[in-house]
């Protein structure tokens, strides 16, 4: 396994060049394209430098132990750091989502449970602002709904890092698995009795798509526009700012009314129609692809009940992976970190089971 990383010395080397090249930084798609290429195989090669490292301290340690045995507990400490930089190694070269590297588009819509379900809706936006915000990333909304009570039926959101991100720690790598059904167990503001209800909201996680990654005909598109509305119907614009976007090959359907500019509404739909186009197509290629693929734990599949917020018992819990805490309160104001690493974590052994069958 750690053989491959013989042939990445030379990929590294080229674009080391290819990064100090004036004129690769003229194209900031392409930059930013390298650069996450670069910061991966440097993380690789680093882990790899450092094993190999260890190996020769290992070595000159245990020559050294014939002459004094002391040497010898020194010899089984290299051993532990060796042991832990070689699990590095194992887990930076499992090959990854091509999609891992991209920023997110993620969308929240309310589901069974009426007004409450769009407030639940509300709920994890906010969650999602608040972790990506401690990350330092940006968080755009795309389009919105808004219910009655201040919630949201759908909102469509862009959740974009600041600069390259480390392997593994781009937005689209680590949101992809809330994916989902997320279920909520709590006494809704419109209860009376103080009974608990339970309602759901879906949400959906795209990896957001560049221009160059979806190629979109103006042929194939459909473009109608209407007047945008808000909560109970009202209208909120005195123009036909809102856009309808229908691709006809697919039948997928995007809209957009956030901003007052039929333009900008145009340009936002066509983010979202490029990352669902985008998604459609790894979908398609998954469905073909070996079981390592399909033991994966992500799923975009609306279906899928995946998490459950208990607000009566302050617990959550996320049934693909059988984690549970306590936290609740803090998870829903932005510390989601370590309910994600558990599906991480989950993901990853998979991809190792996967290559060692």
């Amino acid at each position: 396994m750690f053989e491959a990383v013989e042939g990445l010395l030379a990929e590294h080397a080229e674009l080391e060049q290819r990064l100090a090249a004036p004129e690769t930084h003229a194209d900031a798609r392409l930059a930013k394209r390298l650069n996450q290429r670069y910061a991966e195989l440097s993380s690789i090669i680093g882990a790899w430098r450092e094993l190999k490292q260890y190996d020769e301290d290992l070595g000159a340690a245990r020559e050294l132990v014939a002459e004094d045995p002391a040497f010898a507990e020194e010899a089984e400490a290299i051993t532990t750091r060796r042991g832990v930089a070689e699990e590095r190694l194992r887990r930076l070269l499992v090959p990854r989502d091509p999609a891992d590297g991209k920023d997110a588009i993620l969308e929240v819509k309310s589901g069974e449970g009426g007004e409450e379900s769009a407030l639940f809706a509300g709920d994890l936006l906010r969650m999602y602002t608040r972790y990506a915000e401690a990350r330092g990333w940006k968080v755009e909304i795309l389009d919105a709904n808004e219910s009655d009570l201040g919630g949201y039926k759908s909102v469509t959101v862009a959740v974009k890092a600041r600069g390259s991100s480390e392997p593994g720690e781009a937005p689209y790598a680590l949101l992809k698995f809330e994916g989902g059904v997320h279920r909520v167990q709590r006494v809704p503001v419109t209860e009376s009795q103080g009974r608990v209800h339970t309602s759901a909201a879906g949400v959906l996680v795209l990896p957001e798509a560049e221009a160059v990654d979806v190629q979109l005909d103006e042929n194939d598109l459909r473009i109608d526009v209407f007047r945008s509305s808000g909560p109970g119907g009202q209208s909120v614009n005195t123009t036909d700012s809102a856009v309808r976007i229908t691709h006809l090959p697919t039948g997928i359907v995007v809209s957009c009314q956030n901003e007052k500019s039929q333009l900008q509404n145009k340009e936002q739909a066509l983010r979202i129609l490029r990352a669902r186009l985008l998604a459609a197509a790894q979908e398609a290629a998954a469905a073909q692809a070996s079981d390592a693929r399909r033991l994966q734990v992500r799923t975009v599949d609306r279906s899928e009940r995946i998490r459950t917020y208990n607000y009566p018992e302050n617990r959550i819990s996320d049934h693909r992976t059988g984690y549970k805490a306590y936290n609740l309160d803090q998870v829903l104001d932005g510390d989601l970190q370590p309910v994600l690493a558990a599906n991480v974590d989950a993901d990853l052994a998979h991809r190792l089971e996967a290559l060692e069958t």
